[in-house]
């Protein structure tokens, strides 16, 4: 029997093409229960105070740069959303008089826009708020080189080789987008080879960075956190780190504070997870196979999947 069509978008894949079983079960997951999701290789940890929450977020690349030396260096690949940690790890950094000279960044994603990723000068570019939240505020002396900041490019080839040069990603860390992914890692359209089924969880698994379609509700969220609602302001494209350099970092992170993903969606994903419950059309899901990802909860974020009428 063919998979349903997307309530959201038909040409596309997403989680709304998922059985009624699958939906109903993550809908009605309590905070206790959620708790109860964990297993070996997939924690889950609540933070009771945005405070804490972000604290901890911003430890995880104090930690991942402290451990960076000239003969190992290491480092982290973050995103744009959440930011709030941002200013925090400059601050700690400054305090501890961390010195980065052998510590490396990777940037997710980026924007692009005829083709070419916008100017690190735009209002929504993602390179220019890590700059203006984090690296800018990080005492010069203290600073890693201009090199060792990665940042994709519509060209993409230098941004892929610097996943193999020889730096230990420990961490990947993101958000998770209402379309249930991380980075740009977005379901495909549902056409060609696609169209009876979503991609095989191998075939989605060796995608690498590459430039992407964004799925309709990427979009509008897009707009609603970064632009005010504005959706015209929001490109149609990025490039995104992919599932192939997401599987050479030692861990996974994802960070739930409640303002990107709704009640719904973050239960779900926490569901597949733990259930192995591979399916493309929730890209999320796919952390199922990663041997060591940790979901991030703020307690006050998780809202509740109750009916009811605003």
């Amino acid at each position: 029997m063919p998979r349903k069509y997307s309530s959201v978008a038909s040409e596309w894949w997403d989680y709304t093409t998922l059985g009624a079983d699958v939906i109903d079960a993550a809908a009605s997951l309590t905070p206790e229960r959620m708790r109860e999701l964990s297993r070996p290789g997939f924690r889950i940890i609540f933070y009771d105070s945005l405070e804490e929450f972000y604290l901890a977020e911003a430890l995880e690349y104090v930690t991942a740069w402290r451990q960076s030396t000239r003969d190992n260096p290491a480092g982290i690949c973050g995103p744009i959303g959440p930011t709030e940690h941002l200013p925090l790890v400059a601050r700690i950094v400054n305090e501890l008089k961390l010195n980065l000279h052998s510590a490396h960044f990777w940037a997710m994603d980026e924007w692009i826009v005829d083709g070419k990723e916008i100017s690190a000068t735009h209002p929504i570019s993602f390179q220019r708020a890590d700059r203006e939240l984090c690296f800018s505020r990080i005492n010069k002396e203290l600073r890693m080189p201009e090199a060792n900041l990665h940042f994709p490019k519509a060209e993409i080839t230098e941004y892929r080789k610097s996943w193999d040069c020889g730096v230990r990603c420990l961490v990947v860390q993101g958000g998770q987008g209402d379309v249930k992914h991380w980075a740009f890692n977005d379901p495909p359209r549902r056409s060609g080879e696609f169209v009876d089924a979503p991609p095989s969880p191998a075939h989605f698994r060796q995608l690498g960075t590459r430039i992407v379609d964004l799925h309709p509700l990427t979009i509008a969220q897009n707009a609603r956190t970064s632009g005010g609602g504005n959706i015209s302001l929001v490109p149609i494209q990025a490039i995104t780190v992919g599932p192939a350099e997401t599987w050479k970092a030692e861990k996974v992170s994802i960070w739930h504070a409640g303002n990107h993903d709704n009640p719904f969606g973050q239960r779900l994903t926490a569901l597949m997870i733990s259930e192995r419950m591979v399916d493309t059309a929730v890209p999320m899901s796919l952390l199922a196979d990663h041997p060591n990802v940790q979901f991030n909860y703020y307690t006050g974020g998780l809202g509740t999947c109750e009916i009811a009428m605003h």
